[in-house]
């Protein structure tokens, strides 16, 4: 029969009546088929993840209501297993264990639980429960120096605990105070010799703890000064008089952290950071080392703190118990973070722990999930690193040799099969893994032969293109090989290379110029020449397309600046009076610009129809997207008469700290300014609604709404994406877009974000409580966004919050592949790409620009806006870097020190008059 907690005796009371009884019998047994039935769902779901850490938590605590200790311990041994287990946790586990526990075997079994419970976080709460616990065994033999020692061990831990210490130091005191009354002689008895020297030997360890005690800054120092003033029968001594004082001018420099501690809310990094500072001046190792247990015992998720912490051991106390244990600990509660990982396996080799040891960790590292494909890189490199160093290439061969060849095998195919197929990227496109293999075959094994065969399978990597690739292979060989084979690699790269032509073209002259014979100048120059001439050719032809596309353009643009000319004189002399066009015109489009996603189109019939002047410009640019760009341009209006006196909307700039602009709303609103003003009131008094309306009295889609203080403008904004009549609504501060060209507006981040997955390839009839249903089985979902266009469209996309990196990182693993409503979805750490339009290149330098060079976008590809609004032939040099993305430095003229001088603003007349020139 399984064994159960036990429980405490139900209170006897009267009769009750049977009907009463059996309804409560009746509950109770529900309840009870309620709970195992949840125990098995919660136990299924931990067998599909095993790291989800609030379904371990459930199901502990379902057990233990139950009351069914054998599945309890098992709950809980698996999930301190997998996880660091809080001080909450433990001190429950071992007050279940105590109660159990009436045997010497399972005491000891307790005393175990003790040891694994101190060292996953320092908590003086445990450290007193197994001071206390181990009291009850001082009748075995040892006995009471056992307890000594688990106190001794526990005020190193936290006897400098400046507010929990105390505890512990009285604790102590009061058991060494039990064992001398035990050891007084019966009253009226004289004691013996040995007896008085027992006596004298207690008495001496109460006053070391003493002495010990108000040495240490600690709360309530005071009274613990007085105890032992009143305790002893001698005067206290003067020097532990100047520690008491000296300890209570620390507790004085202490005492402001210490209450920054108690007033701030968690996870109070900053004052736990402003504490160790103080601390890290002071110098004090150990001080130093409480102060960042006890900031990690409440921000255990926080990894830079782990790793700050783990630094300060490295590089300071060097102790390798100490060391080891705090790697360990980082890596159990960040098991995503590469960076800990790596330190954890050079902090092994540092204290030169043993080899299998240290590839039990590497395996462990590789299946902790991590968020990106180039931490497995990182990963891969640092354990490649490891294995290299422990090789003697002093020897022909070795195991070791054969294990570094064999793990750089293993981790190239590592790479291509389980991080492209997870990531849909190696994480390593430039082969810096199979580039190291390469160069350590060569300088160190000196087999140039084998270090070719690698370079080869790189190249046909698609790396054959770029000419810092050929020159890395061309410097490896120029510095172990041989001649010929220099020479064989320049002429490949100069037939291959397509990013920079001209330099591998230098090379190679360089090199036969120096070591060829007049034949080998001969082929060089020749096939330098017809490489570069076919080069220029291409960029020639390029060029004259992008010129004649360019020419085209400015002529259609000609023609329409001419039929508005044309359509406008005609205007003029039918009427007297033109209305001038509404401010309010000018920032319309500006204002639909601050959105993440691209304007819907306008349908005929929504508003007036058409862009106004300024927008034709953009929508036809150098790349026209108009159906008829040779026809006449489309009229505002079908005729003067058809228009109707609509009031102008007139706004007033100082106003704009107490007005927002609402924009995306309904063309067919019915009422806009009732409906606002209705929408808004709940911010504060609003003061105005200013709708704006075409010529014919057709409501635009936006407005001013004026409020009667900022702080309800305010108040406003959080309004921003609410729903009105099927669309989101867009609330924005009111800015003049004259004044303030690059002010935008967007309320989402636009970084990394370790805790926010991005998912794509949702089904359109997907609703946000379907998919938090999905996602919270991986943790506390914080929030769900569905993205929509601007008219409340789903787009398939949408953004999930987590509480922290860890529950993210995990439904990474789980959820992606996943299959919703026939969809197989694609999820990812929440990373958008840049939508930085490219700059404008120096227009001396357009025509002797080298070829497209390779592109780095973000992890989801090259978003629609990012399409380029200029000639392909001008944006290849635009915004130069000096580190291409497969790591090598270009030496490009472009890349210099002094910021470039902003060009000449041109017309399309005058790019085209200059591409034709060249």
């Amino acid at each position: 029969e399984e064994k159960r907690l036990p429980e405490g005796d139900p209170e006897s009371g009267g009769d009750s009546d049977d009907e009463g009884d059996s309804d409560s019998s009746g509950d109770g047994e529900d309840e009870e088929k309620e709970n195992e039935a949840e125990i098995q769902r919660l136990e299924e779901q931990l067998s599909i993840n095993a790291f989800d850490y609030n379904c371990h938590l459930d199901l502990i605590k379902l057990l233990r209501q139950e009351g069914e200790l054998v599945k309890l311990r098992r709950a809980r041994q698996k999930m301190s297993e997998l996880f660091p287990l809080t001080e909450e946790i433990w001190l429950d586990w071992l007050k279940d264990e105590i109660k159990m526990a009436s045997e010497i075997s399972e005491r000891e079994k307790v005393y175990e639980l003790f040891e694994r419970a101190v060292k996953d976080y320092i908590c003086p709460e445990i450290w007193l429960e197994y001071a206390q616990y181990s009291i009850g065994g001082i009748g075995q033999e040892g006995g009471i120096e056992r307890v000594r020692s688990i106190f001794e061990r526990a005020l190193t831990a936290v006897g400098l605990h400046v507010t929990k210490g105390t505890a512990l130091w009285e604790a102590y005191r009061e058991f060494e105070n039990a064992i001398l009354e035990t050891a007084q002689p019966a009253p009226g008895s004289i004691p013996s010799p040995e007896q008085q020297q027992v006596l004298c030997s207690q008495l001496e360890k109460i006053h070391t703890l003493f002495r010990r005690q108000l040495g240490i800054p600690l709360l309530d120092m005071e009274a613990s000064y007085a105890e032992y003033e009143e305790w002893s029968e001698e005067p206290i001594p003067e020097t532990t008089i100047k520690n008491y004082k000296k300890a209570l001018q620390q507790l004085e420099k202490c005492k402001p952290y210490e209450e920054a501690l108690l007033g701030a809310e968690t996870p109070k990094l900053a004052e736990y950071q402003a504490y160790i500072d103080f601390e890290m001046k002071a110098g004090d190792p150990a001080r130093i080392q409480l102060i960042y247990e006890r900031a990690l015992a409440e921000n255990c998720l926080v990894p830079d703190l782990w790793a700050r912490y783990n630094q300060y051991l490295d590089r300071q106390l060097k102790v390798k118990e100490l060391v080891l244990s705090a790697h360990d600990r980082a890596v159990r509660n960040c098991p995503w973070t590469v960076g800990l990982w790596i330190r954890y396996l050079l902090a092994m080799e540092r204290h030169r722990v043993e080899h299998s040891i240290i590839s039990e960790v590497f395996e462990k590292a590789l299946n902790a999930g991590f968020i990106q494909a180039t931490d497995y890189v990182e990963i891969w490199q640092a354990y490649l690193d490891y294995l290299r160093r422990r090789v003697d290439f002093s020897q022909d061969s070795s195991k070791e040799l054969e294990e570094l060849r064999s793990a750089f095998a293993r981790a190239v195919e590592y790479l291509k099969q389980e991080v492209e197929e997870r990531f849909s990227e190696s994480g390593d496109p430039s082969c810096t893994i199979m580039q190291n293999w390469a160069r350590i075959e060569a300088r160190l094994c000196n087999n140039m032969q084998k270090a070719r065969e690698l370079w080869d399978n790189i190249m046909t990597k698609g790396n054959a293109k770029y000419a810092n690739m050929w020159l890395e292979y061309y410097n490896l060989e120029r510095a172990h090989g041989d001649t010929q084979h220099c020479r064989k690699a320049l002429h490949r790269a100069v037939q291959c290379t397509s990013d920079y032509p001209e330099h591998v073209c230098e090379v190679l002259l360089t090199l036969e110029r120096i070591e060829g014979t007049l034949e080998d100048w001969d082929a060089a120059v020749q096939k330098t020449e017809n490489r570069l001439a076919r080069v220029n050719e291409q960029r020639a032809k390029v060029a004259e397309k992008e010129a004649a596309l360019a020419k085209q353009e400015e002529e259609r643009a000609e023609q329409r600046k001419q039929a508005r000319a044309e359509k406008k004189a005609s205007k003029k002399a039918k009427k007297t009076r033109i209305g001038d066009k509404r401010k309010a015109d000018e920032d319309d489009e500006g204002e639909w610009g601050q959105d993440e996603e691209l304007p819907s189109k306008r349908h005929r019939g929504e508003g007036d129809g058409v862009l106004p002047e300024e927008d034709m410009e953009v929508e036809t640019g150098l790349f026209g997207r108009s159906e008829n760009p040779d026809g006449p341009a489309v009229p505002k209006e079908k005729a003067s008469g058809g228009r109707k006196d609509v009031p102008k909307v007139l706004h007033d700039s100082s106003k704009d700290k107490v007005t927002v602009f609402v924009s995306n709303l309904s063309y067919t609103m019915a009422e806009p300014e009732a409906k606002l003003r209705e929408l808004f009131g709940s911010c504060g008094e609003v003061v105005e609604v200013r709708a704006v309306f075409n010529n014919k009295g057709t409501f635009r889609g936006y407005c001013y709404v004026q409020f009667g203080e900022e702080e309800a403008a305010r108040q406003a904004l959080a309004l921003d994406r609410t729903a009105v009549e099927g669309r989101p609504m867009f609330v924005s501060p009111c800015v003049d877009k004259n004044k303030n060209p690059d002010f935008k507006v967007f309320r989402y981040s636009t970084t990394l974000e370790k805790h926010k997955l991005f998912i794509s390839g949702l089904p359109f009839s997907c609703t946000k409580e379907e998919l938090e249903e999905v996602c919270k089985a991986h943790g506390n979902v914080k929030d769900i966004r569905l993205v929509t266009n601007r008219a409340g469209k789903p787009k398939g996309l949408a953004y999930v919050e987590y509480e922290n990196e860890a529950q993210a990182s995990q439904a990474v693993l789980k959820m992606d592949g996943l299959t919703v409503k026939d969809h197989v979805i694609k999820v990812m750490i929440s990373n958008p790409p840049l939508r930085k339009l490219p700059e404008r290149p120096e227009p001396s330098r357009a025509s002797s620009l080298p070829l497209t060079p390779r592109h780095v976008y973000g992890a989801r590809g090259k978003g629609r806006t990012q399409l380029s609004m200029m000639p392909r032939a001008l944006q290849r040099q635009s915004n130069p870097v000096a580190k291409a993305e497969n790591g090598m430095v270009q030496n490009s003229p472009a890349a210099s020190s002094d910021p470039p001088a902003e060009p000449k603003k041109m017309s399309n007349a005058d790019f085209a008059k200059m591409l034709l020139k060249k």
